[in-house]
């Protein structure tokens, strides 16, 4: 009997143990950590400082490493060597993971991927298309897109080597706009890893030693801590596309001409001022071309005029022209690729032409208007002669006299034809104007 409930209590022993051993061998209970960043936006400032934040926060807080949840179109090549600078000078292990499926890491993303300790894929997803390009999508110039290309040719090529890839792969990314899905990837070693999910990945790369830190991943079972851009974040994220930017310029510029032209309306330049402001944060926040910004400026300057020294639009044409050249120097594509696209800039400036020539024929019109009140707006009104240089219109007796200086019969017809300084009124015959209208 004591026999029988010893072997009972081993083998309950030797259960607990079996049960207890894959959560010591790294499952849940292993004590790693790691901070997952989730992006799926353009490469641009407000993400760069997003990024940035995060590696800032893994190395304070000692984590086991940081994943990039990557999925972008590409953005600003300085954004992405600010992140790529940052990455290289971690000292926690770096994971970019291009997922979910679906998902692309193009142009300035792709570069990214490659200063990455590790660079990883989920199934059904691209990497590469890095020729630079305007945000337009318009080709720079041929010699100045030589420039650029050689230059980002090589940058990639350099982290593409340091860290153990495909040299030549990379390369391709910029000079032919090579394009690879996952298992072309994995298999050229652009990439070491593919995995469905970032679990499984985090498996698959444990025990991985990084090229050239040499740091060694412990990441088997580890907690994962998901981040994501704030609300704030992703508010100045929107503010910052360059066509919004040329938008809220704009709006705020015809905002401040209405309220020029009708000072106490109060609506037109609120608005104004805060889209002005708006579009003035885009502008600190990306880099701007100091020639673009002072053809917008002087384009304002121009419509702010015709309100005070009427051309008959000729100051109006001039300045919807600075503002189309204006917008579209207004990010220098020779430094970021960055710009308002022509259509954006053709259109606002249309707008602004159109709403502005229409504000200017209603002003014309008021002013060839006459009078509608005061003594002025007897011009044109029908009297009849009671005595001589005394004239009965509307009720009222007015001193008169006749055009021609002919005298005035009482009980003739007459109309007013002008009003002089001293309110003296200048009166035609109406028998003669109607009998002459007859003949």
């Amino acid at each position: 009997m004591r026999s029988t409930c010893l072997r009972g209590f081993l083998l309950l022993a030797l259960t607990l143990v079996a049960l207890a051993a894959p959560l010591g061998a790294g499952g849940q209970d292993s004590g790693a950590r790691v901070l997952a960043v989730h992006l799926d936006n353009d490469i641009n400032p407000v993400t760069q400082e997003y990024v940035e934040n995060a590696v800032d926060r893994a190395e304070d807080e000692g984590l086991a490493a940081v994943v990039l949840v990557l999925d972008t179109p590409g953005g600003l090549a300085s954004s992405m060597r600010g992140i790529v600078k940052r990455f290289l000078a971690s000292t926690v292990p770096v994971v970019v993971y291009v997922a979910p499926p679906g998902s692309s890491a193009d142009s300035a993303g792709a570069v990214i991927a490659m200063s990455a300790d590790i660079a990883a894929m989920a199934p059904q997803t691209n990497i590469g298309s890095s020729t630079p390009i305007s945000l337009g999508g318009e080709d720079i110039s041929k010699d100045l897109r030589r420039k650029i290309v050689n230059d980002a040719a090589a940058y990639v090529g350099e982290l593409a080597r340091e860290h153990d890839r495909n040299v030549v792969a990379a390369r391709k990314m910029v000079t032919e706009a090579a394009n690879y899905g996952a298992r072309d990837a994995k298999r050229i070693g652009l990439v070491e890893v593919i995995a469905p999910t970032l679990p499984v990945l985090l498996n698959r790369i444990d025990g991985m030693k990084t090229v050239p830190k040499g740091l060694v991943l412990e990441t088997a079972g580890a907690q994962i801590e998901n981040v994501e851009m704030s609300f704030w974040q992703r508010a100045r994220d929107f503010l910052v596309d360059p066509n919004l930017i040329a938008l809220m310029l704009s709006i705020g510029l015809i905002g401040i001409v209405v309220e020029l032209w009708n000072p106490g309306l109060i609506f037109p330049g609120t608005v104004g001022a805060i889209s002005l402001i708006l579009g003035l944060y885009g502008l600190q926040v990306l880099p701007v071309s100091l020639a673009g910004l002072l053809l917008m400026i002087l384009a304002a300057a121009f419509f702010v005029a015709e309100a005070f020294v009427p051309t008959h639009g000729a100051l109006t044409v001039a300045g919807a022209v600075l503002f189309v050249l204006g917008a579209l120097m207004l990010f220098d594509p020779a430094g970021d690729a960055y710009q308002v696209s022509l259509p954006v800039a053709l259109g606002i400036a249309a707008s602004l032409a159109l709403l502005l020539g229409i504000a200017l024929t209603r002003v014309v019109r008021v002013a060839r208007r006459p009078a509608a009140v005061g003594v002025h707006e007897l011009v044109g009104h029908d009297g009849v002669v009671r005595r001589e240089g005394m004239v009965q219109v509307n009720g009222e007796l007015w001193r008169a006299r006749a055009v021609d200086d002919a005298p005035l019969v009482p009980g003739e017809q007459v109309r007013i034809q002008q009003v002089e300084e001293d309110l003296r009124l200048v009166v035609g015959s109406r028998t003669s104007t109607g009998s002459e209208g007859q003949s």
